[in-house]
């Protein structure tokens, strides 16, 4: 609890979950951002003149001129009109537009919050909206890096710009469930540090998973459990998989995205067997919750790989993973002992 008063903790609670939805279609809008290869498609960041779009034929000209300079468009898309770039066009400004409305909506009523309650009680939310910020800058350093000697964005950088979006989503989840979720303080637990490894063990697979989105990686080898007649991808050798150069190959990064879902699944059972075990029923609820997400996630990212990544599957893929990480906020939340 930030504050005693019941009121104000409402507005928190109504403040966070809000906050929590904005972000989630945010991440979901950047996604398929990426999958309409629509990031590029303005080139320039204007913080405050970007949140108007173009009004009339000669704006819309000047915004496609500007993109018939970078490389995506010499050497990729130089066939393309003006009627499919503004398709274009119109995810990558909802993506910014959300952008600037999520930094609105939430330093507003920060401030007023700040007003209600004592300073010090705020600060992981001012931790918050600086990583908000950083986010902005970061998603036009990722841009940037498509704008030169390239047709896409550095998959780092946008690997980068989407654990951050997942990070500031749990951070915002786990205030809203302080003052919601009432902690029982239960005698019997497991050690914290298994559902924090786990949760690790998550945004490293979401980082991952940003690696095949970027490359296009998950438009190749479009079968399973096989890559193909095989099981590692036999365009490769295993030694590569062992070289740095191996989170540059798409072949590779399909093949350890798979492989990092077949552990986490091996990982939950072994947690899901330790909780039944022991009896400890208070993690019955939330354990069992994270396992129905796990098998959604895997099966939504096995028909993703089936179906070459085809558009609507695997924007289901990353907004399960929304319920992945939150189902697994939850699990950790459950299992924390507050004093």
């Amino acid at each position: 609890m930030y504050t005693t008063n019941k009121n104000i903790n409402n507005q928190l609670s109504i403040w966070l979950i809000t906050m929590f939805f904005i972000i989630s279609v945010m991440i979901i809008v950047g996604g398929l951002t990426r999958l309409t290869d629509s990031g590029l498609s303005i080139t320039k960041w204007q913080l405050f003149s970007g949140l108007i779009p173009p009004l009339n034929q000669e704006d819309w000209i000047m915004y496609f001129n500007l993109y018939k300079q970078i490389p995506e468009f010499k050497l990729q898309n130089f066939n393309m009109t003006i009627s499919e770039f503004k398709i274009i066009f119109w995810w990558e400004w909802a993506h910014r537009f959300l952008g600037r409305l999520i930094g609105i909506c939430f330093l507003l009523p920060l401030i007023y919050f700040s007003f209600k309650i004592k300073f010090s009680k705020l600060l992981n939310f001012y931790f918050i909206f600086f990583l908000i910020c950083f986010q902005g800058f970061l998603g036009w350093y990722m841009v940037s890096s498509g704008l030169v000697d390239r047709v896409d964005v550095s998959h780092y950088r946008l690997s980068v710009h989407l654990v951050l979006a997942f990070l500031i989503l749990s951070l915002i989840f786990w205030s809203y469930l302080k003052i919601t979720v009432l902690n029982n303080n239960q005698s019997f637990r497991i050690n914290r540090f298994i559902p924090f490894c786990f949760l690790i063990l998550i945004f490293v697979q979401i980082a991952i998973g940003a690696f095949v989105s970027g490359m296009d990686a998950g438009k190749i080898y479009n079968s399973w459990p096989l890559m193909g007649s095989t099981y590692f991808p036999n365009d490769n050798n295993i030694s590569n998989l062992f070289k740095l150069s191996a989170f540059d190959d798409p072949s590779l990064v399909q093949f350890i995205h798979r492989n990092l879902a077949y552990v986490i699944g091996i990982f939950y059972l072994l947690i899901l067997f330790k909780i039944y075990r022991n009896k400890i029923y208070d993690l019955y609820k939330s354990v069992n919750l994270l396992g129905i997400i796990i098998i959604i996630q895997i099966f939504l990212g096995v028909f993703t790989i089936l179906y070459g990544a085809q558009i609507l599957i695997a924007s289901m893929h990353q907004l399960s993973s929304i319920f992945l990480v939150s189902s697994c906020i939850y699990f950790i939340y459950v299992n924390t002992k507050f004093n």
